[in-house]
């Protein structure tokens, strides 16, 4: 083995070795990668997967082979691609979906913003039917939470309720886009615009989905102050672990890098020194005269950042991203037709009024006297993976028990029905990309026979 080695990098350059090192790695990922085989009936359908060729593992060995185990070059052209195609000024590449929330919420809590900073106790609109780490932010932080019930078939905010969650201590909405389809986004922004407050998109189940907006078609996550987007294997698009923060506002930017870079003041990249000219030269707070700006922190933060690797990645995958979105529209498509002639027994998912999806799954709510386990068990069974809409209502979880009950915690407005409701009687499988015709067709079949056995 080693003597091969040396016969292939024998009187070549360091770049030729390179080239010849991807090129083997190309042909090993094109013969042992992603080749899937014939789907059977009885198979499991995972209710979403990563999908890539060999560009991905290409880039990932070029990366390695840099050894460059920090955010560098693949980081800084991921996120100008993805930047790019949201057509937004500024994006920060983070290691997860949760640490990009959570940077979202604490950009607004930076003392630069003035009299719009968030402070302890001040309210923050939002869902308790979603992801926990929409929420969890606000709560880590002091800021409380104000539950509003959401609509059913389409599983987002309902607007009605606005008004009635408004109090004078309000000073931002953060909701996500459920599972691909955008919320009421002219309204929710209306409203902020009237009441002077701060909008999070939680974009992370949703990368892909536009909205008509005052207009124009926009990508959810560029409609508010700031967007935020995972990159976790099972979604639309994959950097392994991963995530981004993205805005159009350069003090947010500014904020979200200090708070992703150890709270720091200085903007220089990783391995980059004195970008700003005055490295040691200028006063910061009380610190002596001329302190290396490298080592000047005006926020408490994090280190939040990706790894290159991650980024080598990201820049494969969102080449071949436009078409995982048509892919996800399609197979959506091909699951309502299939499932329409039980629209007695079955809720099925409509999208917003003025939006387009990149559906992220396919969302069921049982009717009246049909049971959701009896469902999902029997589609487990047959090999097809279910999952709930994630807390459902996460003010039931055990991680509400030490603060139950308590208003200076968290509020609701209303009895938040249709929240219990998807807790009781929603579920949603897959249709990520990598589905064919054949595992649709299977899941529709599968849960046709569901409900005729139940009944």
């Amino acid at each position: 083995m080693i003597r091969r080695v040396i016969k292939i990098f024998k009187d070549k350059t360091e770049e030729e070795a390179r080239q010849e090192i991807l090129k083997i790695v190309e042909e090993y990922a094109v013969k042992y990668h992603n080749n899937p085989e014939e789907f059977k009936e009885g198979d499991k359908i995972a209710y979403a997967s990563r999908v890539y060729d060999e560009k991905e593992i290409v880039n990932l060995v070029d990366s390695s082979l840099e050894f460059w185990l920090t955010s560098g070059r693949y980081t800084v052209e991921f996120e100008e691609k993805l930047a790019k195609y949201l057509g937004i000024d500024y994006c920060s590449f983070v290691n997860s979906g949760s640490s990009a929330n959570l940077l979202a919420f604490l950009s607004l809590t930076s003392p630069l913003l003035g009299e719009r900073q968030i402070k302890k106790g001040d309210e923050v609109i939002t869902v308790a039917a979603g992801f926990p780490t929409t929420i969890a932010p606000i709560i880590q932080y002091g800021a409380v939470p104000v539950f509003v019930d959401v609509t059913i078939p389409q599983y987002n905010i309902d607007i009605t309720q606005l008004e009635e969650a408004l109090s004078d201590k309000t000073k931002a909405i953060m909701l996500a886009h459920t599972l691909g389809n955008p919320f009421s986004l002219t309204e929710v922004k209306k409203f902020c615009d009237e009441n002077n407050l701060w909008l999070i998109e939680d974009n992370c189940d949703a990368l892909g989905s536009t909205y008509d907006y005052d207009g124009k078609t926009k990508l959810t996550g560029t409609v508010g102050d700031i967007g935020t987007s995972s990159f976790y294997p099972p979604h639309h698009m994959t950097t392994g672990e991963g995530g981004a923060v993205y805005t159009d506002n350069p003090l947010l930017h500014k904020i979200v890098r200090s708070l992703r870079d150890w709270g720091r003041d200085c903007q220089c990249q990783s391995g980059q020194d004195n970008l700003c000219g005055n490295r040691f030269t200028k006063q910061y707070g009380e610190l002596p005269l001329g302190y290396d700006h490298k080592y000047v922190y005006s926020h408490f933060g994090y280190n939040l950042k990706a790894t290159d690797m991650q980024a080598a990645i990201g820049c494969a995958q969102i080449e071949k991203f436009p078409s995982f979105v048509e892919k996800r529209k399609e197979n959506f498509e091909q699951l309502k037709e299939g499932l329409k002639c039980v629209s007695d027994k079955l809720i099925l998912p409509e999208k917003e009024k003025n939006s387009d999806p990149s559906w992220f799954g396919f969302m069921i709510t049982v009717k009246d006297g049909i049971e959701r386990n009896s469902i999902v068990e029997y589609l487990e069974n047959k090999g097809v993976q279910t999952r709930m809409l994630f807390a459902g209502n996460i003010t039931k979880h055990p991680c509400f028990d030490e603060i139950r009950g308590d208003t200076t915690k968290y509020r609701i407005v209303g009895e938040l029905t249709n929240t219990n409701k998807i807790m009781e009687d929603t579920f949603w499988i897959g249709v990520y990309p990598g589905m064919n015709r054949e595992k649709i067709d299977y899941m529709i079949k599968c849960i046709l026979e569901s409900l005729k056995e139940k009944s």
